[in-house]
């Protein structure tokens, strides 16, 4: 009996798939009755899904239901998107020298060193129908000239708009006489850890890729790819060419830039990161403002990592937000009451974790508005409106190009400001004479100066001005001492040039 009763039961199973309809509506209509309990109550487990021993209900984890379920698919979602996902071609000319180098009796034999051309690959995404293309900085980093292939083939020569190694964001522009296909920016905030993404880009220059995944963590930093401290972690396969492609969520929307990955052999491990689509947006919305750099608002305010000893000192349950380590009296920020010494752990009501998650949300927001700081002063919450404020431009320095038989020659200097400091991605706090910009073939670049390098004295004369420098640079001497302080660091060198 208990054989016939189960072959019974597999029998109606199997009717169940096959004609899923007429046994949904022969339930519905045998729920009114009275039944057999046994026979209606296996129909109903296997359509509705089972109650689980941890006392759960499953009506959502259920078998399929015909053709259309099963063929369920990312396909209308890919044709939807993928179109606006390019690929990007950077060619530099590189500068190749020989030990020969000068000498006339080599350069007659073997001749001169010829420039050698170094090209990388990557991805980018247009987000706007005039052909506004988003991509990594790192991917087109010295490029002497950038190229776009859209999907459909064609291929654009394209200028840059706008890029920051420190976000490793650019902006390209491209041009034809008709409307670009677009991928619409969404909320990356909206994001949560195990929503569905796809990553669409070109890794090995194999062509056009997608692969699937989900989000596997938010707000990762210090992955040592920019300045920038808040990624998506994805394990959606991402590889080298990858770089600039788009992270899709499954309404079609673009929320990150696919920008990293975490490897040992080069290849994906399921470890990818993706910079969240509300920078994205605020570093292209500043691209089309025709801005020469991307501007964060500025509050008057510096700020520093809450340490465990912090947290404790201050009786906070634990290390969290970003401590004010100084305020400018007259900026915004001292206006609004902000003191060293307070904790910002909100800013319009979006948590701020850490001092990476506060940059972060200050970037997105926009110049001549205001914003709410939630913040921890004194043992009490406390809260404060703080204008957002385009960083002074103090008093306009004219820039030197410094010349002359000196390891500072071909190196451009100008006196910090808070905006000229922001450009150069250094606090707003600083003061001194910093190079702004190197010539490549120049003794400042063979040295190894940087942008953002403050040159605090040369030869025991203090530098506070351009005009000293420009001075100091000229002596008639062959030893050159001086130091510099870079990335918070003082370095200190000894030289014969």
């Amino acid at each position: 009996m208990r054989a016939k009763r189960l072959s019974l039961v597999l029998l109606c199973a199997f009717m169940a798939f096959a004609a899923a309809p007429a046994v949904r509506q022969a339930l519905a209509e045998d729920a009114a009755k009275p039944a057999d309990p046994g026979l209606s109550d296996v129909l109903t487990d296997l359509l509705h899904g089972v109650e689980g021993e941890n006392g759960t209900s499953g009506p959502d984890k259920r078998v399929p239901f015909g053709r259309e379920e099963v063929q369920l698919s990312f396909a209308p979602l890919v044709k939807q998107t993928a179109p606006a996902v390019v690929n990007v071609y950077a060619s530099q000319t590189a500068k190749v020298t020989s030990p020969f180098e000068g000498d006339p009796f080599f350069e007659e034999f073997f001749g001169r060193a010829q420039p050698r051309a170094q090209s990388s690959l990557g991805s980018g995404v247009l987000v706007d129908p005039s052909g506004v293309v988003v991509t990594n900085f790192h991917v087109i980093k010295d490029a002497d000239e950038v190229k776009v292939a859209t999907a459909d083939g064609r291929e654009f020569t394209s200028k840059v708009m706008l890029k920051d190694e420190t976000l490793d964001l650019a902006v390209l522009k491209i041009e034809s006489d008709k409307p670009f296909p677009v991928i619409a920016i969404g909320d990356s905030d909206a994001l949560e850890v195990g929503d569905l993404v796809l990553a669409i880009g070109n890794p090995f220059g194999v062509g056009q890729t997608t692969t699937s995944g989900i989000v596997s963590a938010l707000a990762r930093s210090h992955i040592g790819v920019s300045d920038s401290g808040y990624f998506i972690q994805t394990d959606a396969a991402i590889n080298p060419g990858n770089s600039g492609g788009a992270l899709i969520n499954m309404g079609g929307q673009l929320v990150g830039i696919n920008t990293a990955i975490y490897s040992r052999s080069g290849g994906s491990i399921g470890i990818g990161f993706a910079i969240p689509a509300n920078m994205v947006r605020a570093f292209a919305d500043a691209a089309k403002a025709g801005l020469d750099f991307f501007e964060r608002p500025y509050i008057g305010a510096e700020f520093e990592a809450v340490t465990p000893q912090i947290a404790e000192s201050l009786a906070m349950e634990k290390p969290t937000g970003a401590l004010v380590s100084s305020v400018e009296a007259t900026g915004p920020a001292g206006k609004a009451g902000l003191k060293p010494g307070d904790v910002v752990l909100q800013i319009n009501g979006k948590p701020v974790e850490s001092i990476e998650a506060l940059d972060y949300r200050m970037a997105t927001l926009s110049i001549g508005t205001k914003a709410n700081f939630a913040i921890l002063t004194k043992g009490q919450q406390a809260a404060m409106d703080i204008a957002l404020e385009r960083a002074p431009e103090g008093a306009k320095a004219a820039e030197v190009t410094l010349h002359g038989r000196s390891p500072f020659s071909g190196a451009k200097v100008a006196e910090l400001s808070p905006r000229l400091a922001q450009k150069l991605g250094l606090r707003t706090d600083l003061k001194g004479v910093t190079v702004i910009d190197i010539n490549r073939d120049s003794p400042a670049a063979d040295f190894g100066f940087l942008p953002g390098d403050i040159v605090r004295e040369v030869n025991g004369t203090t530098i506070d001005t351009a005009a000293t420098l420009a001075q100091v640079a000229q002596q008639d001497t062959r030893w050159w001492r001086f130091t510099v302080e870079r990335g918070g660091q003082i370095l200190r060198q000894v030289l014969r040039y």
